[in-house]
């Protein structure tokens, strides 16, 4: 049997290699909260690897629902075969993800325009659909502008939870907003402000701010931030193993978590290593 990578009684950890091989060796229901940025399809060269996964009908995870799965992945597949091909990369990494929560934890999946309307329906067969929680839009107003279309600005984060009975959430750790009409409210709520909606104004990583890497798909701290602070408490264990430039492990480091991040590119990790000193490391 192969040796468990690591336990939660370990260190925060920083993985080198293939996110796959490296999920299968940590225990199940190990971690509060998964947070991934995959990459997001756009057409650019990617260094995927197939994988093929066997399931039966009538199996223990409640949520993968048998044969109705399989059904809607073939019809996805027929419709958009570049689809396939991007499913077979992150499907067997999403079967992990499932496996490796805890009973009250939950998934958050970052995707653009490009994936998430397919990814969607087949996490809505692959968790159950009683397990989507929220569709959360991250809106922004920053970069290029189209001419003959509306401007893309924003992404989307598909929240999934384990258990939806059980799902830990807590709104009165999350930073408040200003309300957009003041005038309508209270002294009192201005004053302290309205709890987030599922649609989240935030800028990007600004090129000359303090948070700016160089790291070309960096997330901004306060997304995460607002992540980590209502799906998970001090202590508990935070995943992301699309780490790039390590964003959840400075955040989770920040805000008191415990963190396990994989990456394969070698000059994220060199950033990471700056970002989260004193975590260990396997190449």
């Amino acid at each position: 049997m192969t040796e468990p990578l690591w336990s939660p009684d370990g260190e925060n950890l920083v993985i080198h290699g293939d996110n796959v091989a490296a999920l299968s060796r940590l225990p199940d229901a190990s971690f509060q909260l998964i947070y991934i940025d995959p990459p997001f399809n756009t057409g650019r060269v990617q260094a995927r690897q197939t994988m093929t996964t066997v399931r039966t009908a009538g199996g223990a995870r409640k949520g993968f629902q048998g044969r109705s799965y399989e059904t809607v992945k073939g019809l996805l597949y027929s419709y958009d075969d570049s689809f396939a091909d991007y499913w077979e990369f992150l499907e067997p990494r999403l079967e992990e993800a499932w496996r490796l929560l805890d009973d009250t934890g939950t998934l958050y999946l970052h995707l653009d325009f490009r994936e998430v309307h397919y990814a969607k329906v087949v996490l809505d067969a692959l968790f159950g659909r009683e397990h989507f929680l929220n569709e959360i839009i991250w809106a922004y107003d920053y970069g290029a502008r189209a001419k003959n279309k509306w401007p893309a600005k924003h992404d989307t984060i598909l929240v999934y939870v384990k258990n939806p009975k059980t799902y830990f959430f807590d709104n009165a750790e999350v930073d408040r907003e200003p309300y957009m009409a003041p005038g309508l409210v209270t002294p009192e709520k201005v004053a302290l402000g309205k709890l987030p909606t599922d649609v989240w104004w935030h800028t990007i990583v600004s090129p000359t701010g303090k948070e700016k890497t160089g790291y070309a798909t960096q997330k901004p701290e306060g997304i995460l931030r607002r992540i980590i602070h209502a799906s998970s408490a001090p202590g508990d264990w935070v995943l992301d193993f699309f780490a790039g430039s390590g964003t959840t492990g400075a955040v989770a480091h920040k805000l008191g978590r415990r963190f396990v991040l994989m990456e394969q590119n070698s000059q994220a990790l060199e950033i990471i290593r700056a970002r989260v000193p004193g975590a260990t490391h396997i190449e």
